[in-house]
C-alpha cells in the first residue's frame, strides 16, 4: 500500500519549486491532489500528475484571500469527497529591501501570505478535518523562523510565526484527531530563491550557495516534500506540533567563515 493511499491532498503554492514537487510525490503515494496557487503554473503541476496516471484537480486561488481559501477546500471536498491532508505551503520572500527602508505595507504583504494564508488555510481544513475526528496538517516554515542570518526582517517573523502558529493549533485542536506540524527548510533552489541563485551565477560562485552548513551545499525541493509526505503520512502518527529543520544541519550551529578539526 501506498503512504497516502485513498487520501485527499490539498497543497497550496504548488505551482512550482517544493509545492509542485509535493504534488507530484503525494500524488505518487496515492494522493487525490487539490494543487493551488494564484499562479497559472498550477494548471501544469495538476497535467504532470495526471499524465502520469494520477487524481489531481488545479485551483488559482490567493493563499492569502479567506474567500479563495474557503472556496478551494469546499472544491475540494465537492470533488474528492473530503480532505484529509493539507500543505499550507504558499509563501512568498519579501524581496531584499533595507531594514530600515521597509514599510507597513511591505510587512503586511508578506504576513498577508506567510502567517495569515497558513492560519486561514489551518481554519479551514480543520472545519473539514474535526468532524471526520482525522487529519494531518504540514505548513511550511523556515530556518530564517528559528533565528537570523536566512532572511529578510518581515520573512523570518512570519516564518517564526508558522512555528508557533504551528505548535499553538495543536494544542488548540487537542483531542481532535488532527496533527500539525511544519517542515523548516533552508536554502532551497526554488523560484523565490531564483535572484540568490543568479547573482551567485553572474559571479561564479553558485558553488558556495549552502556553504555554511554541514553538508556544505544547497538543497532540492523534493528533499522538503519527503518530509512533508512523512509528517503527512501515518508513519508520524505519534508527531505532533514541532517543526522540523531541513537545512543541510545550518541551523546546528551559529555558522562562522572558518571550520576547525
Amino acid at each position: 500500500m501506498k503512504r497516502l493511499d485513498g487520501r485527499v491532498a490539498l497543497i497550496t503554492g504548488a505551482a512550482s519549486g517544493i509545492g509542485r514537487a509535493s504534488a507530484i510525490l503525494f500524488a505518487q503515494e496515492g494522493a487525490k491532489v487539490v494543487a493551488c496557487d494564484r499562479a497559472e503554473a498550477v494548471d501544469e503541476t495538476a497535467s504532470m500528475i495526471k499524465n502520469a496516471g494520477g487524481s489531481a484537480l488545479s485551483i488559482r486561488m490567493d493563499a492569502s484571500s479567506e474567500a479563495d481559501v474557503a472556496a478551494a477546500v469546499d472544491r475540494a471536498v465537492g470533488e474528492f469527497g473530503t480532505l484529509d491532508v493539507l500543505y499550507a505551503n504558499a509563501g512568498v520572500s519579501g524581496g531584499f529591501r533595507n531594514f530600515l527602508e521597509l514599510s507597513t505595507q511591505d510587512w503586511m504583504d508578506v504576513l498577508s501570505v506567510n502567517l495569515i494564508g497558513v492560519y486561514l488555510a489551518i481554519k479551514h481544513a480543520a472545519r473539514i478535518m474535526v468532524p471526520n475526528k482525522n487529519g494531518a496538517i504540514v505548513c511550511t516554515a523556515s530556518v530564517a523562523g528559528i533565528r537570523s542570518g536566512a532572511g529578510g526582517a518581515p520573512y523570518s517573523a512570519s516564518k517564526a510565526g508558522v512555528i508557533s502558529l504551528t505548535q499553538t493549533s495543536a494544542n488548540l485542536l487537542a483531542g481532535t484527531g488532527v496533527r500539525i506540524n511544519a517542515v523548516c527548510p533552508g536554502i532551497i533552489e526554488t523560484g523565490m530563491t531564483k535572484p540568490i541563485f543568479d547573482r551567485a551565477k553572474e559571479r561564479g560562485t553558485e558553488g558556495k550557495i549552502g556553504q555554511l552548513n554541514p553538508l556544505k551545499r544547497y538543497g532540492h525541493p523534493e528533499e522538503i516534500a519527503h518530509m512533508a509526505l512523512f509528517l503527512a503520512s501515518d508513519e508520524a502518527s505519534y508527531v505532533n506540533g514541532q517543526a522540523f529543520p531541513v537545512d543541510g544541519g545550518l541551523s546546528t550551529s551559529h555558522p562562522v567563515a572558518g571550520r576547525w578539526g
